[in-house]
């Protein structure tokens, strides 16, 4: 199997932990991987069918499926690339209307709530604020959301009504048109929440994460401690509703302790799993490209294209 990994370019010299998994994995499983970025693409809408799509400049065939992981940062021209490779006949794992729904953190919350999933109490504020408004329907303290962020960024625990007022300011002076999501504060196990891997319908196990550092936020990207934790049949089935009503193949759901049950965080499209293999030695790599090519072969009853067979490479793009 071709797979297509896109991603975006990475800022420093070495390749996400992430990537090199994937590659790795690819190898023991006989697929050749490509990792390409959104940038590198130029889309051709027309009739052309495959052959509308070029990578750097060249035209390319496409690949068998594509596994996306840009993640929060998908922006509207990744978002093009997957509906075309959709349009083309390509297994896009996850799709492009889930991973849209998803990184729209909001929209997320009303799919979750519609399917009946507990979620904390959540509003959607403007400029100027109702701090009133707010201690009614949130209460303090409460948690202040950008509408996209990922690892913990744009997430702050505001405790008191002056505080808030004082971020409310800040925020308005940055960018009046902001819009800003409110949560009800889960304050039952500050500093821990849970980290639960799905893939192709299957709960593959899950993580407690921990704050070292006091933080209400218990990433492991800011440093927080992993621990594998025993899975429950709540946990294994909040979890497998939220991937399933997000529409996602793969998904990591953060779970929060409230008190005796759990409260949905949010659902990730395209999660880091670092921390996550290292604290429980589970295969997310390989779970992750098992599914792949079981979604490719369940599409593969069409009789191949041989001259597919013997392809060109695929061209690598110059250093930027």
């Amino acid at each position: 199997m071709d797979l297509w990994i896109l991603q975006k370019r990475p800022s420093g010299l070495l390749e996400p932990y992430e990537l090199t998994r994937l590659r790795e994995e690819a190898r023991d499983l006989g697929i050749r991987v490509e990792a390409v970025a959104p940038e590198e693409i130029d889309l051709i809408v027309s009739r052309g069918g495959r052959r509308s799509m070029r990578r750097c400049g060249i035209e390319v065939d496409l690949p068998d499926a594509l596994l996306p992981r840009t993640g929060s940062a998908t922006d509207y021209f990744s978002l093009a690339i997957l509906r075309q490779m959709e349009h083309l006949g390509v297994e896009v794992i996850n799709s492009s209307q889930s991973i849209e729904a998803v990184k729209d953190k909001l929209y997320a919350l009303q799919i979750l709530a519609q399917s009946n999933l507990p979620i904390p109490r959540t509003m959607l504020v403007r400029f100027p604020v109702d701090v009133d408004l707010v201690a009614q329907q949130i209460g303090f303290p409460c948690v202040v959301k950008l509408l996209v962020g990922s690892y913990g960024e744009g997430v702050v625990l505001s405790r008191d009504p002056g505080g808030f007022r004082d971020l409310m300011e800040m925020i308005s002076s940055l960018d009046r048109s902001q819009a800003v999501i409110l949560q009800q504060y889960i304050g039952s196990h500050p500093g821990q929440d849970l980290r639960v891997w799905v893939i192709g319908g299957r709960v593959l196990g899950a993580m407690l994460r921990s704050s070292t550092d006091g933080s209400f936020k218990a990433n492991i990207s800011r440093g927080g401690d992993g621990q594998p934790y025993p899975l429950s049949p709540e946990v294994e089935q909040l979890a497998l509703s939220c991937a399933a009503a997000l529409k996602l193949d793969i998904a990591g759901v953060d779970l929060l302790f409230d008190n005796d049950q759990y409260s949905v965080c949010e659902v990730n499209s395209a999660a880091g799993f670092a921390g996550f293999e290292a604290a429980t030695g589970l295969n997310v790599a390989g779970a992750v490209l098992k599914h792949c090519l079981e979604r490719s072969s369940d599409r593969a009853s069409v009789p191949p294209d041989l001259g597919q067979c013997f392809a060109a490479p695929i061209p690598a793009c110059p250093a930027h």
